[in-house]
């Protein structure tokens, strides 16, 4: 529990910082709608206009960016990416930080085994992330009623939102694992930001070519599509969302057997 107290405490700083964002990215994006709105189509066309790879990387494929929750669906791919970050980073970094930081061998003097040190530790990872999801939820139904005009979307904000948990535990997973097992943990940040970008670019490609759909099961990014959760009836999203969970299990009983075999830097 005082592991639990102190690594909450000592990301205090870091998760305002996290929140701070979300806000401005959100409320800022919201409200360049409403500066907008009244111009629908003209929007919708200047959306079309953009090549093809531009609007993969924007989200706005497919999207009617007329309404506020087809605007929201291009914000939310931002949301996502920050999501992701956020999670692998805050998995990689509570687990290496010990050893980055030299106080590994002050821990491990206490009374206190490896396993119960990295539970503890994704223990207040995962509160970490309810925190920074609930903010998004918040933030992200406030604006969508403000802006909507009456469009009732918080039954679908709310799973769409609930499928983002899933999304996050799985790069959390993947950030821990990583630390876990390096030799030298303070790669594992770099490491997990080079496989969240790497993971982004791919579902890119593979909203550019049809012919790669069958990749979307290798990135995580694909595992969410706010657009059919918000307009469809989101239930090809819950697989995804089974296999999220599936992943990070695995990912976190093999951050635990490596982290308690693997030689600690003191």
């Amino acid at each position: 529990m005082n592991i639990l107290k102190r690594e909450l405490k000592s990301s205090v700083k870091s998760t305002l910082f996290w929140i701070a964002g979300i806000i401005a990215l959100v409320a800022g994006g919201m409200s360049k709608y409403g500066s907008l709105a009244g111009s629908g189509q003209s929007m919708n066309d200047m959306m079309a206009a953009m090549p093809k790879s531009l609007q993969a990387l924007f989200g706005v494929s497919s999207v009617d960016v007329s309404s506020a929750p087809g605007y929201y669906v291009v914000i939310f791919s931002y949301i996502l990416l920050i999501a992701a970050i956020h999670a692998g980073l805050l998995g990689a970094g509570i687990v290496a930080k010990e050893e980055r930081d030299k106080t590994a061998e002050f821990l491990f003097s206490k009374p206190v085994s490896r396993t119960e040190v990295l539970l503890a530790k994704l223990a207040a990872s995962l509160v970490l992330i309810v925190i920074i999801n609930s903010v998004m939820l918040l933030v992200s139904d406030v604006s969508l009623s403000y802006y909507g005009s009456g469009e009732d979307a918080g039954n679908q904000i709310a799973f769409l939102y609930m499928l983002l948990y899933g999304f996050q535990l799985l790069f959390l997973s993947i950030g821990a694992m990583i630390a876990s097992v390096l030799k030298k943990p303070k790669q594992a940040v770099g490491i997990t930001a080079s496989i969240i970008l790497a993971s982004y670019l791919l579902s890119i490609v593979i909203a550019l070519n049809e012919n790669l759909a069958f990749l979307k099961f290798v990135t995580p990014f694909r595992y969410i599509d706010a657009n059919e959760v918000l307009f469809g009836s989101g239930g090809t999203m819950l697989p995804f969302m089974a296999l999220s969970i599936v992943l990070s299990f695995v990912l976190l009983c093999y951050a635990i057997s490596s982290y308690r075999k693997r030689d600690l830097t003191v």
